[in-house]
């Protein structure tokens, strides 16, 4: 009687690349991209040098990947968020900034890696501008429709609804940046959502109270 040998379980590539992913993103949380190499990244997932090269050519197409994944929760997520602000438009404008905060809360290390690296690579700077544009498109959808059904105004400055979005999620992103990579000064990240919240309110609507 022929004894068989107990199946080595083979890992697939999907798995080896997530492997590499889950590595990459944790060690992000403890130095920056330039100082990670790329035996700690093979190491951390449990291959070799080698076998790393066949899934990425690079550190920062690494990061590309785990940037792609950030930015395809952001565009779920946008397409998920109420577009008719009528009901309760504070709790409405709180729970859609909530979500840009959460977002960067979640993945802090890979979008400060993202911001310092797209100086330097243009497709990091694509996919980050590509994020960013969702925000902006989903803020000024909804700013013209509160102006609209006559909520919000205009302002002073009569302020073109897309301007005036854009202005708002730059600020958004700095000062995100600045409290999750304890930069000074920066607003504490306890509290980011009530500051970010209270803007976006009297900046649309020149009141935090809107009805």
């Amino acid at each position: 009687m022929v004894q068989r040998g107990r199946r080595t379980t083979r890992v697939s590539g999907d798995e080896r690349q997530e492997a590499i992913l889950v590595a990459a993103e944790s060690l992000l949380t403890t130095k920056p991209l330039d100082e990670i190499s790329i035996e700690e990244l093979a190491t951390g997932a449990g291959i070799s040098r080698p076998t790393f090269y066949f899934y990425f050519s690079s550190k920062d197409d690494v990061l590309l990947a785990l940037l792609d994944r950030v930015i395809g929760e952001v565009e779920r997520r946008v397409g998920a968020l109420p577009r008719d602000f009528a009901a309760a438009p504070a709790d409405a404008w709180r729970e859609s900034i909530g979500v840009f905060v959460e977002v960067f809360s979640d993945h802090r290390a890979v979008s400060a890696a993202a911001v310092a690296a797209r100086l330097r690579n243009p497709e990091v700077h694509a996919l980050w501008s590509k994020a960013m544009a969702s925000w902006v498109d989903y803020s000024t959808e909804v700013i013209v429709a509160e102006r609209a059904r006559g909520a919000a105004p205009t302002g002073p400055l009569d302020l073109d609804a897309r301007e005036l979005a854009i202005a708002l999620n730059l600020m958004n992103e700095r000062a995100l940046t600045a409290a999750f990579n304890g930069d000074s000064p920066a607003i504490d990240p306890g509290g980011i959502l009530d500051v970010l919240a209270a803007v976006w309110l009297r900046a649309i609507y020149v009141t935090d109270t809107p009805s």
